[in-house]
């Protein structure tokens, strides 16, 4: 059988957000084999343990190739993980970076996660609102740039407490970014998201979506947390 050819971004990397339900039947080291297998496949995979009833474990995968992001969908499913919710998105740079360092951009292109140190977890969508009375997309490119350079001084107050992947998918799912948050502590990913709401980008034109929230651990942690 001959593979498909790789599909993904022209710059950056696939992601792929998994959001699953457990039982007593799920197979363990199904699940053991299929992140195994994904490091083989050059995938990132992030597991976490999910708070709540929305969900039980999130497995957030980043890539090259978008068929390989798929085959690993197909081996958590035939585990007995029950996915709920999923996002499909890809690493983007903002248009508003023109003066970021490069390393920055290539850090945002290309994350290596998760993050040392960061075992708080967070995941929303979120959109620029379209409304009669405020819509982004109304705005000229200055006016919406400087709104985004001020939201963006607001979120490196949390450098050092909160490490952002804010990926695209505008085309690609129901909203137009998803937005990881690693912290170190609980409350790091509350007064985060607390404080970048009174940005006038978010005041105005921010719509969001719902909230997971967990912890970022090992396969065998995760799967303890959730199959215990």
């Amino acid at each position: 059988m001959t593979s498909p050819s790789p599909l993904g971004p022209s710059r950056g990397l696939n992601v792929l957000h998994l959001f699953c339900h457990a039982d007593a039947g799920v197979d363990a080291d199904g699940v053991r084999k299929a992140v195994e297998e994904a490091g083989a496949d050059a995938l990132q995979v992030v597991t976490a343990a999910i708070m709540g009833a929305k969900a039980d474990v999130c497995f957030m995968v980043l890539g090259h190739d978008l068929w390989d992001l798929r085959r690993f969908q197909s081996r958590i499913q035939a585990t007995g993980l029950l996915i709920d919710d999923s996002y499909v998105s890809v690493t983007e740079v903002s248009e508003y970076a023109g003066a970021t360092p490069e390393k920055i951009l290539n850090d945002r292109l290309f994350p290596v996660l998760p993050p040392e140190g960061m075992k708080a977890f967070c995941f929303y969508p979120m959109s620029k609102r379209r409304g009669e009375k405020n819509n982004w997309y109304a705005l000229a490119y200055e006016e919406r740039e400087r709104l985004m350079r001020e939201h963006g001084k607001s979120g490196r107050t949390f450098k050092g407490r909160i490490l952002q992947v804010v990926t695209g998918s505008t085309g690609l799912d129901d909203w137009e970014w998803g937005v990881t948050l690693f912290g170190v502590h609980v409350d790091d990913l509350k007064d985060c998201v607390y404080t970048m709401r009174f940005d006038e980008a978010s005041t105005l034109y921010g719509e969001f979506g719902v909230f997971y929230t967990g912890l970022v651990g090992t396969v065998d942690e995760v799967l303890d947390a959730t199959l215990a």
